[in-house]
């Protein structure tokens, strides 16, 4: 995987959307088999003997049931069509509490974990080059950057913060540990800068893939605060930005509300619905109605104090309270 987009993307980014109401396993499988297929199928993305990087959306193990996370099923069957064409996956995520294991086990990926013999990973922070000078100083994880392949798995979720949250933002995960909470103190004093931050963050991890989980959205109070939603949609692209536009579109939510679509347009990497091709199903095919949105949205700034009770916070479940559990068991 190269580190940085090319300076000058396709003309016409093309998203992959279609129809999906079941994460039972034969089921979903052929549906992610149909997804790609405009996409030139998973062989496409990854050769024998890659290492593939698969990046959920492990947000929080606290509220199993209630759709915060990418569902385990999702990982599963996109694991098994990384492995039928030769391809290594491995799991990671930098949750805001616990560990990328510890999460992943609260939110029922065990058994897939054991099925497939899948790795988890934790991961650590580098530095590398960035597309602009002014975040140059934010790490991300080398295990993201120095993978073969990145495949993104974001959920469609509602965010008190950002409006919504999709594949742009759910690369942010690959900021390492509470990196994250220094960054919302650092750059969350103004939301345009936050945004293009994660913009920029996105830009920088380059995903080959991202497959966006919208069977069953979370909606209102995001992005773990709020309830499930069927939402019937499964959408892929090789450019995140686009395929970001076009769930904004399916959920009928004002694209300048969103700060990650507007920090992408600002920085040159969005694009209108008009210059994206569609070859399966339109936005428009999937639009529903009543979105909810968050109730009351919450800054994006972090003090000190929340930073550092942030901070404590984290390393008590990790390091106390997940070995804890995995003892009492």
């Amino acid at each position: 995987m190269s580190n940085l987009m090319p300076s000058t993307q396709p003309s016409q980014p093309l998203v992959s959307l279609i129809r999906a109401t079941s994460y039972e396993s034969d089921r979903l499988g052929e549906s992610l088999e149909n997804l790609l297929q405009p996409l030139g199928g998973m062989s496409a993305f990854v050769q024998p003997g890659d290492r593939v990087l698969l990046k959920p959306n492990l947000l929080t193990g606290a509220r199993p049931g209630k759709e915060c996370t990418t569902r385990p099923e999702v990982v599963r069957e996109v694991a098994k069509m990384v492995m039928a064409v030769g391809g290594k996956p491995f799991l990671g995520d930098s949750p805001a509490f616990g560990s990328a294991k510890g999460v992943a086990i609260a939110s029922g990926y065990q058994p897939v974990l054991d099925e497939l013999n899948l790795p988890v990973v934790e991961f650590h922070g580098k530095r590398y080059q960035t597309a602009g000078d002014e975040f140059n100083h934010l790490l991300v994880c080398k295990e993201a950057m120095e993978a073969d392949v990145v495949i993104n798995l974001p959920k469609v979720k509602s965010h008190v913060q950002l409006v919504l949250t999709m594949g742009v933002k759910n690369l942010f995960g690959c900021v390492p540990g509470k990196m994250k909470a220094w960054w919302h103190m650092e750059a969350g004093k103004n939301q345009e800068r936050f945004a293009d931050m994660l913009v920029e963050t996105a830009r920088t991890i380059n995903p080959d893939l991202t497959i966006i989980d919208g069977i069953i959205g979370h909606e209102g109070n995001g992005p773990s605060n709020g309830e499930p939603r069927r939402l019937g949609v499964l959408g892929a692209s090789t450019d995140v930005f686009a395929l970001d536009q076009a769930i904004v579109d399916i959920l009928q939510v004002p694209p300048e509300q969103v700060p990650t679509i507007m920090a992408a347009m600002r920085l040159g990497l969005g694009t209108g619905l008009e210059d994206i091709a569609f070859p399966q199903l339109k936005p428009d095919m999937l639009q529903i109605e009543d979105w909810q949105l968050p109730e009351k949205y919450m800054p994006i700034d972090f003090g000190m104090p929340r930073v550092i009770k942030s901070t404590f916070k984290h390393l008590y479940i990790r390091f106390i309270k997940e070995p804890m559990d995995a003892y009492g068991k």
